[in-house]
């Protein structure tokens, strides 16, 4: 997805390989031309020497998103929560594999109008609405047929202006709606100072379903370690083994229910 006009494509790959990804970017790249940066996860397929080969032989700048840390690019997870909606009701609706409507869910994804920049995709990256079906009727009813009545030069000239103009006022459209949304997320965020006997949830980061439940029962605020350091409740001391490839949270380590009923019973 393009970060400026917001410009969706989706390849269907039967595996995400290396290779396969190459080759599904060849042919974005063959349209659309090359880019300057590309921004993506810390996957193998990205993070791999055939990779970082291929966008050094193209100049092409990859940055890499932080680890576990999704919202740093949080457009494209929206888009692959509102692609993976349209894709269930269309599949729900038609009875047909998502593969085949892939196409059509894009066309509408690309025309539809962004709140974030004031226009669609479309008309960011071409210039103009691509015909469509409401154009259509729109033909049938009226009886109307558009002519070409400029020479290809002013046509050429004018397209350039417009186009230019439309990603300006998108930009400025796209710095409000950044500044709208900050003050609607500070308008409910706030600076918990726990006290002693609050009720703290405990998260659990290694829930085995998705469904379930996140946090565990609520924990008692016992004491406080220190006035500059925020409440926490007790703590267990003992060995843990990790491996080397789980993350670590910078957190204090919590008792379980059980564990936290034994202490009250100490």
């Amino acid at each position: 997805m393009c970060s400026a006009t917001r410009f969706p494509e989706t390849v269907p790959l039967s595996s995400i390989t290396t290779k396969n990804v190459i080759r599904a970017l060849t042919g974005f790249f063959s349209v659309f031309g090359l880019p300057t940066v590309i921004q993506s996860d810390q996957g193998t397929n990205f993070t791999s020497r055939v990779f970082a080969q291929v966008t050094k032989s193209l100049n092409i700048k990859h940055v890499t998103s932080s680890s576990y840390h999704p919202e740093s690019q949080g457009v494209l997870e929206r888009w692959h929560q509102m692609l993976k909606t349209m894709l269930r009701k269309h599949c729900f609706s038609s009875g047909r594999s998502w593969e085949e409507g892939l196409p059509f869910v894009l066309f509408a994804a690309r025309d539809a109008v962004q709140d974030s920049t004031g226009f669609s995709s479309n008309q960011l990256v071409f210039g103009h609405a691509p015909r469509g079906p409401l154009k259509t009727l729109k033909e049938q009813f009226l009886w109307t047929v558009p002519s070409v009545t400029t020479s290809l030069p002013s046509y050429v000239s004018s397209f350039q202006k417009r186009l230019q103009a439309a990603n300006q006022l998108a930009q400025q459209h796209l710095r409000t709606a950044k500044a709208s949304m900050k003050r609607r997320f500070d308008r409910k965020s706030c600076f918990h100072v726990l006290q002693v006997g609050d009720q703290v949830l405990l998260l659990n980061p290694t829930v085995g379903s998705s469904l379930s439940p996140k946090f565990e029962v609520p924990f008692e605020v016992l004491s406080k370690l220190d006035e500059h350091i925020p409440s926490q409740t007790h703590l267990i001391t003992h060995d843990i083994t990790l491996s080397d490839l789980t993350p670590v949270r910078m957190h204090p380590y919590c008792a379980s229910p059980h564990k936290h009923e034994l202490i009250k019973q100490e």
